[in-house]
């Protein structure tokens, strides 16, 4: 059977790989520095697959076709689908089987997510795993979530999504390792007056209750006060879900606002199960 072995989450912005030089020196650093250590934690917890948990900016969906959760289910996946984005083309490898079996167990289980053979992946997977330095290494599953256009699912919707995927990995029937790294947020404002606004008190209260691992108290928070942090800060979503999903200690890694990258960012890891 297979076995969860880390979770993951980050926050990501094409700035960061566009104009890295917006911010101070040292604080470039330390970010940079934070998400090598975040992929270090997760290439030594040796992932077979990685779920990698994102939205998609309106890129493979738009108003004529846009589903809540869509599963990817092949095996590559091109990637980054902007051309603006000052990354290298990479093919990222796909994880068909462990997609096609969380797609077979969440219908099973009364969820009713899409599947695509078909995505182009843009920077907010793309970035994440070029600035842990891991793009190249593993295998994927996306798992995109509609972060972007009402009508969202719901907060406790994803992190019922999370508990889904720790019950579908336990019955995974390959003595695989599997990982899950989330990625958005945290707080921002796109294409609007707002835009460069960072909420601080949202996102440490947000990260703080992580930490509590009072699932009643979070969701309550996040939605009754997501509106107050931005349209992007929709995507802690996927935090969400990897919380769900760990069942387990939550650990800030970092948290810094960057009004300059327009993005609280914020980076942090479970211990799954609650496991050393």
């Amino acid at each position: 059977m297979a076995e969860l072995v880390g979770v993951f989450a980050c926050s990501h912005t094409p700035v960061m790989l566009n104009f890295p030089d917006a911010i101070p020196e040292a604080d470039r650093t330390d970010i940079f520095k934070a998400f090598q250590e975040l992929g270090e934690a997760l290439r030594r917890s040796s992932p077979d697959a990685v779920i990698v948990i994102s939205d998609d900016h309106v890129h493979n969906f738009f108003l004529d076709n846009l589903p809540a959760f869509c599963i990817g289910t092949t095996d590559s996946y091109q990637s980054p689908v902007e051309h603006w984005l000052k990354a290298e083309k990479h093919t990222l490898k796909g994880h068909r089987q462990l997609g096609a079996h969380i797609l077979h167990v969440a219908l099973h289980e009364g969820f009713d997510p899409a599947f695509s053979m078909e995505l182009t992946l843009d920077h907010g997977v793309l970035t994440p795993l070029v600035l842990a330095g891991i793009a190249n290494e593993v295998s994927i599953v996306p798992l995109m979530v509609n972060c972007v256009q009402p009508p969202l699912p719901t907060m406790k919707r994803a992190l019922q999504w999370g508990q889904l995927l720790s019950r579908a990995i336990s019955r995974y029937p390959q003595p695989q390792r599997i990982a899950i790294l989330a990625t958005g947020g945290l707080s921002h404002d796109i294409s609007t007056p707002r835009m460069g606004m960072v909420n601080d008190e949202f996102d440490r209260r947000f990260l703080g209750l992580l930490a509590q691992d009072d699932h009643e108290a979070l969701i309550d928070y996040v939605t009754n006060h997501v509106d107050e942090a931005g349209n992007g800060a929709e995507e802690v979503r996927t935090w969400l879900v990897a919380h769900g999903a760990a069942n387990g200690p939550f650990r800030q890694i970092y948290y810094k606002p960057m009004p300059a990258w327009y993005t609280g960012i914020g980076l942090g890891q479970w211990q799954p199960g609650g496991t050393a």
